[in-house]
């Protein structure tokens, strides 16, 4: 039953990359973990893999919508991709198994990076409610702020194995002034460029992935995207937006209790 659970929910990741152009990867770590009990350290290797692979396939239908614009891509891509190549190379590295130990608490690398995605899921969901009339304000550009923004994503990116979606399309329209569209073509060529680069500087860790298990996953996101890309015609992003922010929260609220409730 779990599995089925996954597996659906893995076609839900998917349609939210292809209607709003983020949001759906964000679900990969948790759904791989607590559907499929594959430990949150390799779950971000996974993640990597199925995000880029599905979100390259919504690319390429955004690039043929022309939704894509390429002076923004270079600038924020290349800020985040640098970025996470770093953290995944060298800086996660760096972070001890056993970041704290003492009588009552143990304080893990792998229950610190749920905790920060936890609370990272949170802050999305809350900003797509409140958010959720984003609109592109033209000819309106913050080079900084967008390479701050790109460097911060690809931080995120790396640390937690995420597309960082929910990031990059808010940056764009309000740092970028591209129109809601462009902004989610933009967004799905930076995902995959990211997811790329993550698995490339963890080329050790390819050898071990379960390939039969990740192209039936990919296949149904693939499936998702397609029909998510589709429905961006008929649906107002207005009305998606807090509907998924709340699905957000409600899996950062069980992400929440189940960590404690191992911790106990």
């Amino acid at each position: 039953m779990l599995y089925f659970t996954g597996y659906f929910l893995a076609v839900l990741i998917g349609f939210c990359l292809g209607l709003i152009g983020g949001g759906g990867s964000i679900l990969v770590i948790p759904v791989l973990v607590f559907f499929f009990g594959i430990d949150p350290v390799t779950a971000t290797t996974y993640s990597l893999f199925i995000v880029g692979l599905t979100a390259c396939c919504g690319a390429f239908g955004q690039y043929r919508n022309n939704n894509i614009d390429y002076p923004k891509l270079l600038h924020f891509g290349i800020a985040s991709v640098l970025t996470l190549f770093i953290v995944r190379r060298w800086l996660m590295k760096l972070i001890p198994d056993i970041i704290y130990q003492s009588d009552d608490l143990v304080l893990t690398k792998t229950w610190l990076m749920m905790l920060v995605f936890s609370l990272l899921m949170l802050t999305a969901g809350v900003k797509m409610i409140r958010q959720a009339k984003l609109k592109a304000q033209e000819g309106v550009e913050h080079p900084g702020r967008l390479l701050l923004q790109g460097v911060i994503t690809g931080a995120i990116t790396g640390f937690i194995g995420i597309g960082g979606g929910f990031i990059i399309v808010p940056s764009l329209v309000l740092f970028a002034g591209l129109p809601m569209k462009k902004a989610i073509g933009t967004s799905l060529v930076i995902i995959t460029c990211n997811c790329v680069v993550g698995l490339l500087s963890n080329a050790d860790q390819l050898k071990l992935l379960n390939l039969p298990f990740l192209f039936t996953f990919c296949a149904l996101a693939i499936a998702g995207i397609i029909t998510g890309t589709w429905f961006t015609k008929y649906i107002p992003d207005a009305n998606l937006k807090p509907v998924f922010g709340w699905i957000i929260i409600s899996m950062s609220t069980l992400i929440f209790m189940r960590i404690f409730l191992y911790q106990g």
